[in-house]
């Protein structure tokens, strides 16, 4: 049977797919110990990415300290660049995250976040980017600029991560979260994300809103309970998969990269709703092998082919 596949790909041709955003250090409290993983959602997301064999630059902001380094070192394990710019600040920031007894995480941010004007070379054939590094100034207006470049030579996957405590008031997150919707062609948030951005509104109409204001698919998650894919023709509901959770730290990430595979490899198909079940059934067993294992631990391409095999033996994606 065909599954996922990936390919060699020549370290000269452009990326296939660029992140923007911030890196970490997560430093994880449990009852028993602390223990310092790299992290950030974008990076995640960009460890995940070449975890699943695509080529993948992350442009972030890292100090050249041992927390940068290591976190660099983490990136180029999976195969991930480092882009030029990326080394601008004086100390890592860091993310300390307290473990609670069902898994969940509460945060406490040691985070600055600015990023020099880019204009990119050459326009990747996916531009994600998300979570702090699209509200926190200065370095949030650059983002947008480069989205405001991009979004006519590419696909932009967006997810807002919200991160409250980092936020100013929810009239400015709300604002620029929206400012940033219509440069987009795919919105994933989860429940806990919608229900901040929008609290009068059930996740149907947050979807709908989500789409009049520009993009193309909206997806929201929902832990144990699935997700729902929703694009102006049709809406589909796709159920999670069932794991033994450890903790659910970096699980919306490796959702977030198995969900940008696929519409590398099945982008030109379109929003078709037998592809965005496929689509949704590959991010939700990546999602589950992540929670099954400490920190932000994403899936190797061959983890996922056997975990799409045991969940849907039809299912078949190629790139």
């Amino acid at each position: 049977m065909d599954y996922l596949k990936t390919a060699r790909h020549d370290a000269h041709q452009p990326l296939d797919v660029m992140v923007v955003g911030e890196a970490l250090i997560d430093v994880v409290t449990t009852s028993r110990d602390t223990v310092e993983h790299p992290g950030g959602s974008p990076a995640n997301v960009a460890y995940g990415l070449g975890r699943l064999g695509v080529t993948t630059g992350l442009l972030t902001a890292i100090a050249p300290d041992a927390r940068g380094i290591a976190i660099e070192n983490h990136l180029r394990r999976a195969g991930v660049v480092l882009l030029p710019g990326s080394k601008s600040l004086t100390r890592t920031a860091s993310a300390t995250a307290t473990l609670q007894p069902d898994g969940s995480a509460k945060y406490d941010f040691d985070i600055s976040w600015d990023l020099a004007p880019t204009v990119p070379a050459y326009f990747p054939k996916i531009l994600h980017t998300g979570s702090i590094a699209a509200f926190l100034s200065p370095g949030a207006g650059a983002v947008k600029a480069l989205l405001e470049q991009a979004h006519r030579h590419c696909m932009i996957t967006y997810d807002p991560n919200i991160r409250p405590a980092l936020l100013g008031s929810h009239h400015e997150a709300k604002a620029t979260f929206e400012e940033l919707v219509p440069l987009t062609d795919i919105v994933k948030l989860s429940d806990e994300d919608a229900l901040w951005l929008y609290p009068r509104k059930s996740p149907d109409e947050t979807a709908a809103h989500i789409l009049g204001l520009g993009a193309g698919l909206a997806v929201i998650t929902n832990g144990a309970e699935g997700s729902q894919f929703t694009t102006p023709a049709a809406s589909i509901s796709i159920p999670a998969v069932k794991s033994t959770v450890a903790d659910t730290i970096g699980a919306g990430d490796s959702y977030m990269s198995a969900l940008i595979l696929g519409f590398l490899t099945r982008g030109t198909e379109g929003f078709a709703p037998a592809v965005l079940e496929q689509l949704g059934q590959t991010a939700a067993a990546a999602a589950a092998i992540t929670v099954q294992r400490p920190g932000a631990n994403p899936p190797t391409l061959e983890e996922l082919n056997a975990a799409i095999e045991a969940y849907s033996p039809a299912h078949h994606v190629r790139l």
